[in-house]
């Protein structure tokens, strides 16, 4: 089931509420209870709890142009200090997340625009967003989403604080093409209790030159995102490629899940060939 949400606004106005907002449902037991949490939070006296460990890995492959690379870095930045995204923190249960904002192309690509930082305010979200937009937008050779992965599990270890849910957020516009498998870097990050959520770009029409692939919200629904409540925000508009973050953001920040949860590949035959990505760059430069 490919899940599309809108309008921030109206997500903050069903978590106020205490009730389910266009497909998206109230944190399930799971979250209730910091007793239900990995054992980790108990042995970590000294460090501060947190409601989420965010990490936000970021495409800036050649297939993503200047412009979109721009609004991709606006759309994080203001994200954040929207008042939709400050009402959402603070109705969390400690009503403070921990994020960390990477950039990443090739499998030996990865570049931390944002150590870790906390946000419980306006304060600390006006500074990570200031830091966001002073880095100079930079673009690189291939996309590996397996080596995006492979580099943010370790970031989690490296945070001073601790959360309630750690969750990857994956964004790019096209499939794997580099690295180990996406599937393997999935599964092994679902094994260390870890979510993996979408934003699948899709703003242009697929092209031999770029190596897109037509469905790529059902590729990234396949063979990228896992976990409770995981989700994919697919963005087709240019337009809404600012709201759809903010979305994201939000429903990241507040526990919420969707009503009908995307299935695990393992569980259904998938829709898509996981190694597609690698196939097609395969068939064009011989290897």
């Amino acid at each position: 089931m490919r899940l599309l949400f809108s309008i921030g606004a109206v997500l903050v106005a069903g978590i106020i509420a205490g009730g389910e907002v266009a497909g998206i449902a109230a944190p399930g037991p799971k979250f209730e209870s910091s007793k239900n949490q990995p054992q980790r939070l108990a042995a970590d006296k000294d460090a501060q709890t947190v409601d989420i460990e965010l990490i936000l890995a970021v495409d800036v492959s050649y297939s993503m142009d200047m412009d979109e690379l721009a609004i991709q870095r606006e759309g994080y930045a203001q994200a954040i200090q929207s008042k939709e995204f400050l009402q959402a923190l603070k109705l969390g249960p400690n009503g403070r997340i921990a994020v960390t904002y990477f950039e990443w192309a090739a499998s030996s690509d990865q570049k931390v625009i944002i150590p870790w930082r906390l946000i419980d305010g306006p304060e600390t979200a006006d500074a990570v967003a200031a830091e966001i937009m002073k880095t100079p937008i930079r673009r690189a050779s291939r996309t590996s989403i397996s080596g995006a992965i492979a580099f943010a599990m370790p970031l989690f270890d490296e945070d001073p604080y601790r959360g309630l849910r750690r969750v990857i957020d994956i964004s790019g516009d096209g499939p794997n093409n580099n690295g180990g498998p996406v599937t393997v870097a999935r599964d092994a990050a679902l094994e260390k209790g870890i979510i993996i959520n979408g934003l699948p770009i899709m703003v242009k029409e697929p092209s031999y030159s770029t190596m897109d692939i037509d469905n790529l919200d059902f590729y990234y629904e396949d063979c990228v995102i896992g976990g409770p409540g995981s989700f994919v925000i697919p963005i087709k508009d240019r337009d809404k490629f600012k709201e759809a973050i903010r979305t994201k953001l939000l429903m990241e920040v507040a526990g919420r899940t969707p009503e009908r949860p995307v299935m695990r590949v393992a569980d259904k035959e998938p829709r898509v060939n996981c190694l597609i990505g690698e196939k097609i760059w395969s068939d064009r430069w011989g290897r």
